[in-house]
C-alpha cells in the first residue's frame, strides 16, 4: 500500500513517464461512462488517471474476490412413504444431517417402522452438545408420528474400545460411550447399539471380556435406563464379538441384566457378522441352528434388534463386507427365513447399506414376512428384480 501512495502522490507528468517503463499488465479496454469520455482522455490529467488506476491494478492483481455464498433455501423434507401395520418393526440407519430432528423425516420417507442414527459425530472423540431446539422438535416429531422409543436404535461411535488394556485410552472411550448414554436419554431413547471392542493384541480376551463389562457397570450407574446393545462383529484379528461366547461372557458380567442387549447382525454372525464370521445362516436349517445355538449362549430375551445385510465375502471369510439384501452371497432366500421366524418377530431390523434402495428393501421385506415358503419359491425371481441396484 506504500508503493501505491508514492506513486499517487507524483506528478501527472512524472507518473505517466514511470508508467511507461514500469512492468504492468497489458492494458485493459475502459469503461466508458458516458459520450465525452473518448474527448477527456488527450490531457494530462486523463494520462496520469490512466497510469494511477494501472498501478493499483498491478499491485492487487493477485488478490481473488470470492462471490457472495448464495443463501441456500431451506431444506424441505423428502415426502412420506407409506408404513406396514406390522409385528416387524423394520427401519434402516438414517442421516441426521442437520439435526437430530430431521432423522424422523428421512425414516418416514422410506416407509420406516423403527430407525437407527448417530446422536453425534461417529468419528470424533467430542462433539458439541445437542440443541435445546433439536431435543424438542425430535421428541414433538416422534409422537407426531407414532415412532415408539424402543423401535429407535442409536448407534455408538467407531472410535470406543471398551475392551482395550491401556487405562488411559480405556477411560477416553468410556467419556465417549457415556456421553453418547446421556445425549440418548436426553432424546427420550432407551436402547443404544454399540461394537465391544478389541483386545488390541496386548491382553486376552477373557480379560477384554471384563473390562467390557466393568465399563457397562459403571456407565449405568451414572445414567438412568439406557438398554446398551451389544452388537456381533466379524470376528477378523483380535476383535471382540466374533463368537457368541464373547457377547455371554460380557453379559454374565454385567449387574443389570435388564440394561443389557444383543443386536445380531446377518452379516458377521459368529459366520456375515453372523455369516462371515463362521456360522451358515443362507440355509433355513442354518438359520435355525444359529437362533438355538444364541438361545443355548446368551438367550433369545436378549435379543433386541437385527441389523440385515447380506454379504460381499463368502461364509466364514472373517471380512465385514456388506452387500444390498438379496445381491450377495447370502442370497434372497436367506431374508425370507430370518423375516419368516417368530423368535425374531419382536426384534428391530434394520437395512444398513445403500440408501438409495432402502424404501425398495423395507417394503420387500415386509411382503416376504407374510409369504409362505411356497408363496417365496414361486415370486422369488419377481422380488429379485426388483432389489437389483440401479
Amino acid at each position: 500500500m506504500s508503493e501505491t501512495r508514492r506513486r499517487i502522490t507524483r506528478s501527472s507528468t512524472t507518473r505517466a513517464a514511470s508508467t511507461s517503463t514500469a512492468r504492468r499488465p497489458a492494458k485493459r479496454p475502459r469503461l466508458d461512462c458516458n459520450d465525452a469520455s473518448d474527448d477527456a482522455g488527450s490531457g494530462p490529467i486523463a494520462s496520469a488517471s490512466v497510469a494511477v488506476t494501472e498501478t493499483i491494478v498491478t499491485e492487487t492483481e493477485e488478490l481473488v474476490v470470492k462471490p457472495k455464498r448464495k443463501r441456500q433455501a431451506a431444506k424441505v423434507a423428502p415426502p412420506p412413504a407409506p408404513r406396514v401395520d406390522s409385528p416387524w418393526k423394520i427401519g434402516a440407519h438414517v442421516s441426521t444431517v442437520g439435526g437430530v430432528e430431521n432423522a424422523i423425516g428421512n425414516a418416514l420417507a422410506i416407509g420406516a417402522n423403527a430407525f437407527a442414527l448417530f446422536v453425534k459425530s461417529q468419528r470424533k472423540w467430542e462433539s458439541a452438545e445437542l440443541r435445546d431446539t433439536s431435543v424438542s422438535l425430535f421428541a414433538e416429531r416422534i409422537r407426531e408420528h407414532g415412532y415408539d422409543p424402543k423401535h429407535i436404535l442409536p448407534h455408538g461411535s467407531y472410535l470406543v474400545n471398551l475392551g482395550n488394556p491401556d487405562a488411559e485410552k480405556r477411560a477416553k472411550s468410556y467419556d465417549c460411550f457415556v456421553d453418547d448414554l446421556k445425549r440418548c436419554e436426553q432424546l427420550g431413547l432407551v436402547l443404544y447399539n454399540f461394537h465391544p471392542g478389541s483386545t488390541v493384541g496386548q491382553t486376552t480376551v477373557e480379560e477384554s471380556l471384563s473390562l467390557i463389562a466393568e465399563c457397562l457397570n459403571r456407565a449405568h450407574k451414572e445414567t438412568t435406563n439406557i438398554v446398551t446393545v451389544i452388537e456381533n462383529m466379524a470376528g477378523a484379528g483380535n476383535v471382540i464379538g466374533g463368537d457368541f461366547s464373547h457377547i455371554a461372557g460380557i453379559i454374565n458380567q454385567v449387574e443389570d441384566k435388564e440394561r443389557v442387549g444383543v443386536c445380531f447382525d446377518t452379516y458377521p454372525i459368529p459366520t456375515g457378522h453372523g455369516y462371515s464370521a463362521g456360522y451358515d445362516i443362507a440355509t433355513k436349517e442354518g438359520w435355525d441352528a444359529v437362533m438355538s445355538d444364541f438361545d443355548k449362549q446368551i438367550g433369545l430375551k436378549y435379543l433386541r434388534a437385527l441389523h440385515l445385510n447380506d454379504s460381499k465375502t463368502p461364509h466364514n471369510s472373517k471380512k465385514d463386507r456388506h452387500e444390498n439384501i438379496g445381491q450377495g452371497t447370502l442370497g434372497l432366500a436367506a431374508f425370507h427365513h430370518i423375516s419368516s421366524k417368530r423368535q425374531t418377530a419382536t426384534s428391530q431390523p434394520w437395512c444398513e447399506d445403500h440408501p438409495t434402495v432402502w424404501h425398495t428393501e423395507i417394503a420387500t421385506l415386509y411382503r416376504m414376512s407374510q409369504m409362505s415358503p411356497a408363496e417365496f419359491a414361486a415370486g422369488q425371481e419377481g422380488l429379485e428384480g426388483r432389489l437389483e441396484r440401479r
